[in-house]
Order: structure tokens, then C-alpha cells, then sequence
């Protein structure tokens, strides 16, 4: 039986990849600081530890895995990333989590590994144009990330592709874009935008007013996270190392984004714009290179998943009466 370790498999996008890999026929170890919120786990074991912990990191690597994904990290929306408050501590945990989980996957022979990096690793100054972003990941260098967080995931992009050259390891490493659906983080100020607007949305009445923070006319493009999924494990399978765009090339202003929300709950919204957090002007996946490497991009059109995510999110809403889950 093949084997597979998942770190991080306590979030939203581990927790999918966990249940694709046991659909699979894989034996999965999965790795957190805690069990997923919305969903019971799928992983024959898992483990609760702080992977921040390098004796407990190589606990983790108790034997040889087959395939080992690194999706662990101090993440974030727009409410964590770009207040400036967080940034020690995201650029501390994710860097020591990649160390120590690198450190413990050459030790142990791991025959490959997948590291999730971000689209926030991309210049700043090819983002300030919402109608004509440069994603293509050749445009990483000069670099210049519009936040920590974006900094500490390209060094670690280097690290991965540094362990690889030196210690010959098989290393993959993706630029996540956005990547949205059920299950995931939807309040608390950590959700990203797809889910904050089918929560504003869901909670509001109709002909009611939602909060958007700045003009609304930012753009970006959301991957429904079974495309997520399913590119990781073509890119972790192929002969290509990265790093590359694993994201939707279907760019929406989120002005744009709200009334395909609003659309879906058959509801007249009205949108009130407030002073916020909002990272780049514009961002879109540029999906070229994995289409001429792998051969292959994500399809499903945006509806598609906001559909499926704001009926999750409505029924998470409403559970138990608890309106004090409500924070914007």
C-alpha cells in the first residue's frame, strides 16, 4: 500500500487532499496543531503536534513515505496578512515548519515531497493594474511581495528547490491562487474573500447592505479546491518541479465577485465600501506553464464553486441558532 503524509491536514485545503489520497488506496498520516473544524478527518492516523517542534517533526517520519505534501503554515485573508500585526509571527512559524519539515523528509529518504506556496510571492509592482496583472511565474524576480507573508513563502520556495539541487530530493512546489470551497475557514477574520462574501451575503436580508472593504473594483480569480487537489497531485507526479500556478484564470473585480453571491442566494443586495486591508490592485493565475508542462488547468467556471461553498457556509450559519458567529 502506498503511503502519504500530509502536513497541515487539519486545514481546509489538507483536510480535501486527505480524503482525494485515501480515495486513492494511500495509508495517510495526517499532521496538525488541530483536527479540522467542519469535518471529521479521513486519515488512518493523525497526529496532533506542533510542527514547529523538530523532535516532534521527526516523530512524524517514522518510515519512508511515498509521497509527502508540506501544506502547513500561519496563514490567512486579507484581515491577517496585511494588518502588519501578524508578520513576525508568520514569517517565524512557516519558515521553522519548512526547516524542520525539509530537515526530517531528507533524513528519512522521503521519495517526494510537495511544498504549497502562494501567489503573494509575485511583485507587487506587476499587481497594480486590476485589468492586467503579470502572474506568470517567471515575473517572481525582481522580487518584491506586497507582505511577509509573501516573502517567507518565496524563501521557502527556494529552500524546497535548494534541497532538491543539493541532497537529491524530489521536490514540487506549487503558487496557490485563491483556493475556495466548503469546509474552510469562513469567520473569525482569517477567511478569504469568496467565503467573507457568502457569509455577508447569507447573513444579510434581502434588499440588505454588505460591508466591502475598499472600491470593490481589486481584482482576483478563486480555485475551487477539488481543482486545487487534483492539480497538486499532477504536478506531485510529474516530471516537472515548479515552481507553478495552480489557480483560476477567470479574474472578477470582487464588486463583481458580490453580486454572483448575491445571484446565487436570490437576493437584492446593496454594497457599502469601507476603509480595509487589501493587498494588490490585481492578481490572476497565469496557467501557460502548467499547461505546457503537465498538460493540464483547472475548467470549472467560478458559479460552479460559490454555489457549493455558499450553501456550505449558509447551513454553517445558521447551525444551532448562533448568531454570534457573525463577525465581519
Amino acid at each position: 500500500m502506498r503511503t502519504a503524509l500530509v502536513c497541515g491536514a487539519g486545514g481546509f485545503i489538507g483536510g480535501h487532499l486527505v480524503k482525494r489520497l485515501k480515495a486513492e488506496g494511500f495509508w495517510v498520516r495526517g499532521v496538525d496543531l488541530k483536527f479540522n473544524e467542519f469535518a471529521e478527518t479521513a486519515a488512518d492516523d493523525f497526529c496532533i503536534g506542533d510542527l514547529r517542534d523538530p523532535l516532534f517533526v521527526r516523530e512524524m517520519f517514522d518510515r519512508r513515505f511515498d509521497e509527502v505534501y508540506q501544506l502547513a503554515a500561519d496563514m490567512g485573508g486579507a484581515g491577517y496578512i496585511f494588518t502588519g500585526a501578524n508578520d513576525a509571527a508568520i514569517m517565524h512559524n512557516s519558515a521553522t515548519i519548512n526547516l524542520n519539515v525539509l530537515e526530517a523528509a531528507r533524513c528519512r529518504n522521503a521519495s517526494r515531497i510537495f511544498y504549497s506556496s502562494s501567489a503573494c510571492i509575485y511583485p507587487a509592482y506587476n499587481q497594480e493594474d486590476p485589468d492586467n496583472p503579470n502572474c506568470a511565474e517567471e515575473s517572481a524576480y525582481p522580487a518584491a511581495p506586497d507582505s511577509e507573508y509573501g516573502w517567507e513563502k518565496l524563501f521557502s520556495e527556494r529552500l524546497y528547490l535548494a534541497y532538491a539541487r543539493n541532497h537529491g530530493m524530489t521536490c514540487r512546489v506549487a503558487r496557490y491562487h485563491n483556493i475556495f470551497g466548503p469546509e474552510g475557514t469562513w469567520t473569525g477574520g482569517k477567511e478569504k474573500a469568496p467565503a467573507a462574501m457568502c457569509r455577508k451575503v447569507a447573513a444579510a436580508p434581502d434588499n440588505g447592505e454588505i460591508e466591502i472593504w475598499g472600491d470593490g473594483e481589486q481584482t482576483r480569480s478563486f480555485l475551487y479546491v477539488d481543482e486545487c487537489v487534483e492539480g497538486t497531485l499532477r504536478l506531485m507526479r510529474s516530471d516537472f518541479c515548479g515552481p507553478v500556478n495552480i489557480g483560476s484564470e477567470e479574474m472578477v473585480t470582487i464588486n463583481a465577485l458580490a453580486t454572483m453571491v448575491a445571484d446565487i442566494a436570490g437576493k437584492r443586495i446593496r454594497r457599502r465600501h469601507i476603509p480595509g486591508p487589501l493587498g494588490v490592485r490585481g492578481r490572476n493565475s497565469d496557467n501557460r506553464l502548467i499547461r505546457a508542462k503537465i498538460d493540464w488547468a483547472p475548467e470549472r467556471p467560478l458559479r460552479m464553486g460559490l454555489e457549493r461553498t455558499y450553501a456550505w457556509i449558509e447551513r454553517q450559519l445558521h447551525r444551532n441558532d448562533q448568531p454570534q458567529r457573525l463577525a465581519s
